[in-house]
C-alpha cells in the first residue's frame, strides 16, 4: 500500500513547489491544471499548441515558484497571470516562425555540425561545389526554397510550374546531392545519409 502524496492547501502550494517538492508539484497540477489548460485554449490555434503551453508553463512554475509573493496576488492569481504570459509568448514565437512544410526528402538532410568546424565548412564546399552540377532548373528551385525559404506553393506561384513539378524536382536533387557526396567520400560514409 502505497502513501498518498502530501496534500498542500492553497496558498502554500507554490511554497512547496519553490522547496522543490514533488508533491507540491502534483497538488499544484491538480488544483490549477485546469485554469491554465483554459487559459491556454484562449490563445493556442490548436490542441497541440495548447497542450506545449501547459507543459511550458507548469516548467516554468517550476522554476520561478520562489518569485510568489502572497502581499502581492494570490496564488491563483500568479498562476494565471503566469499561464497567460507564456500563451502570449508561445504564440508570438509561433507567428514570427515562417510557415513551415516537410520536406519529402528530410531524411536526406546532414546532421548539424558545430558551427565554424573544419568537418563542416568542407561539407558546405562540397554542397555548393555539387550544387553547380544539377541542372539548371534544379538549382532555381532550391535556391527558391533553401535559401529564400519559400513554400512549395509560393515556388509554384513565383515559377508557374505544377506543384507535383516543384516537389519532385526539390526530392530528385536532394537524391542527386546525396548520390554525389556518397561516391565522393566513399561506399561507408556519406554526409548525407540517414543515421
Amino acid at each position: 500500500m502505497t502513501a498518498s502524496p502530501i496534500q498542500f492547501e492553497e496558498g502554500q502550494i507554490l511554497a512547496g513547489v519553490a522547496l522543490g517538492r514533488e508533491a507540491a508539484m502534483e497538488t499544484c497540477i491538480s488544483v490549477y491544471g485546469g485554469l491554465i489548460w483554459s487559459i491556454a485554449l484562449r490563445y493556442a490555434d490548436d490542441r497541440s499548441q495548447a497542450e506545449d503551453v501547459v507543459q511550458e508553463t507548469f516548467m516554468d512554475l517550476w522554476k520561478s515558484a520562489g518569485r510568489y509573493d502572497a502581499a502581492v496576488a494570490s496564488e491563483k492569481t500568479f498562476v494565471g497571470l503566469l499561464a497567460r504570459r507564456r500563451s502570449i509568448d508561445y504564440m508570438r514565437k509561433q507567428r514570427r516562425q515562417p510557415p513551415s512544410e516537410p520536406l519529402m526528402a528530410a531524411e536526406s538532410l546532414p546532421e548539424e555540425l558545430p558551427e565554424g568546424s573544419g568537418e563542416r565548412r568542407v561539407e558546405h564546399a562540397a554542397v555548393l561545389e555539387m550544387l553547380k552540377e544539377l541542372p539548371e532548373a534544379t538549382r532555381e528551385l532550391f535556391t527558391l526554397h533553401f535559401e529564400q525559404g519559400l513554400t512549395h506553393p509560393e515556388i509554384v506561384e513565383r515559377t508557374g510550374l505544377p506543384l507535383g513539378t516543384v516537389k519532385t524536382r526539390l526530392r530528385r536533387g536532394l537524391i542527386e546531392l546525396r548520390n554525389r557526396l556518397r561516391h565522393l567520400d566513399g561506399p561507408h560514409s556519406n554526409p548525407l545519409s540517414a543515421s
